[in-house]
């Protein structure tokens, strides 16, 4: 059984080809400008991130910031989840919620998640609540927008064979809607925590919050301490490709029949 296939090797090689090319250009750069207040050398981004559980800028660690934030980015994206799935196949599925809903949710889905922030704060007050509430609005809409499409785009021979067995329409959500729009489902929701990680970073950048990957990124800004900001968006960036690995990865696993006839 091959574990990884010699393309799979190429495709990675390829990737990590241009990685290495944009860590070139940044070296050369930092090293030409020679300004550690404008761009920073990887060494002193490295010289960060070498030492994940040691105080930066006199505060929490790394390791402790980006612990909050995953908190949060969990906690956000698990309730987003919570009330789209059931609300999208509601209105996938039934055309008289359909035409009660549609126009709340074609007027709400354009506006930013960082403009909820003063309703954030009046209703919640400031610190982890109102960071939740902006990740909530920000990752419910993908994860509801992808669970309509999912549920639309179930094949319409399927419910019909569950009609012709005399399913009601409950069993045919359980049995036919809700497993054939999973894929649509499962995207929405690979695409909703890539959301959700940036509006807890914007999130944590505003006043009253103490902690986080956000307000960390803020705080070293404020201090001209650059070299800090590159550590925690690489921290960033790497949490969210290990996440889309993941999703990626069940995708494959759990969906690879999508496509078939």
């Amino acid at each position: 059984m091959v574990l990884i296939s010699k393309q799979d090797i190429l495709n990675y090689s390829k990737g990590l080809a241009v990685i290495l090319l944009i860590l070139v250009i940044w070296e050369v750069a930092a090293l030409v400008i020679q300004n550690n207040y404008i761009l920073p050398t990887l060494g002193a981004i490295f010289a960060v991130l070498l030492h994940p559980f040691a105080p930066v800028l006199g505060g929490e660690s790394l390791i402790d910031n980006m612990l909050v934030s995953l908190k949060e980015v969990l906690l956000g994206f698990f309730c987003a989840a919570a009330f789209a799935i059931p609300i999208g196949l509601l209105v996938g599925w039934s055309t008289e919620a359909r035409a009660y809903f549609n126009p709340v949710i074609q007027i709400l889905r354009p506006v930013p998640p960082i403009a909820w922030m003063p309703f954030a704060i009046a209703w919640f007050g400031i610190g982890i609540h109102s960071v939740v509430f902006i990740i909530i609005m920000g990752a419910f809409f993908p994860i509801l927008i992808n669970t309509v499409d999912g549920v639309q785009g179930v094949r319409r021979r399927w419910t019909e064979v569950a009609m012709m067995l005399h399913a009601t329409q409950f069993e045919q959500v359980r049995t036919v809607v809700v497993p054939g729009a999973l894929p649509v489902i499962w995207t929405g929701l690979r695409v909703s925590f890539g959301v959700a990680w940036m509006c807890v970073v914007a999130a944590e950048m505003l006043p009253g919050t103490s902690a986080g990957l956000g307000f960390l990124i803020m705080y070293a800004y404020n201090l001209g301490q650059l070299q800090v900001i590159g550590a925690g968006m690489i921290i960033i960036g790497l949490i969210g490709l290990c996440a889309d690995t993941i999703f990626r990865a069940g995708r494959s696993r759990f969906f690879s029949w999508q496509g078939r006839e």
